[in-house]
């Protein structure tokens, strides 16, 4: 009996993986190629500069094209294959147009029991948009989220991947109705808001023009097992310590 295995992206994956515009006009490329000079500089092997190169195009797309990973590729040597391989393995390179605003929101485990997926539902049923999309104004993004790694404060929502904590059907409504009219909410922890393309090309480790202030303070729930070790006198062992010799230890060994 012969089985026949088809190889590929999903069916249901609109497309191929990367698609867009497949080359930069002269003067874009210039200015990308000096943006991409300074952050292969800080590498000693060029390649290793490929995650924020990444970054640096996405800050010009809104998203990952094929004149971006052109881009790349020829920056670094590689070709389009090794470049779309990392392009497509982590969640934060995008691949659709995004709007201004990418809107998470995590219904893992915890989030979920804390009301999660109501939140999910009601940003779905409020924009009319389902995960994925994009609302027809080009401000918002919805994207469902496994998580946020901030139980923390459960359930999170997180905008251009910075955290607004404690929400609820209300207030996510409530905050993306903000966005859409210009406004730009404080992050719960962080000092400004900025839009998708301003926090791609921050994490491209290019100075922005919108960079914003020191982050906020950290709220008592997170350093609430740092509290605790302070109160208990516990310290992390002393990197030049010698091993554990507890006897028991060494006869279970």
């Amino acid at each position: 009996m012969s089985v026949f295995l088809e190889l590929g992206q999903r069916p249901d994956e609109p497309g191929p993986p990367i698609h867009g515009p497949t080359a930069y006009p002269a003067e874009v490329t210039a200015r990308l190629t000096a943006d991409a000079a300074t952050i292969i500089g800080r590498y000693p092997q060029s390649r290793s500069a490929l995650l924020p190169l990444l970054h640096l195009v996405q800050a010009e797309d809104g998203y990952l094209t094929p004149a971006g990973i052109a881009f790349c590729a020829g920056q670094l040597g590689l070709t389009h294959a090794e470049v779309t391989a990392v392009a497509t393995f982590y969640s934060m390179y995008r691949r659709e147009p995004t709007g201004e605003y990418l809107v998470g929101v995590c219904t893992n485990t915890l989030c979920a029991v804390m009301g999660g997926d109501a939140i999910l539902e009601s940003l779905e049923s409020h924009l009319d948009i389902a995960p994925g999309q994009t609302t027809a104004d080009g401000t918002i993004t919805l994207e469902h989220v496994e998580c946020n790694a901030a139980c923390d404060y459960a359930p999170v929502v997180m905008v251009n991947w910075d955290f607004f904590d404690n929400q609820t059907p209300s207030s996510v409504r409530d905050l993306v109705d903000s966005l859409r009219s210009g406004e730009k909410p404080t992050p719960s922890r962080s000092g400004a808001l900025c839009t998708f393309r301003e926090t791609a090309r921050i994490l491209a480790g290019l100075s922005n023009p919108g960079d914003a202030p020191d982050a906020g303070r950290v709220g008592a729930a997170t350093l609430a097992g740092l509290r605790v070790a302070h109160e208990r006198a516990m310290a992390a062992p002393d990197h030049g310590a010698p091993p554990d010799t507890d006897p028991k230890v060494a006869d279970d060994r």
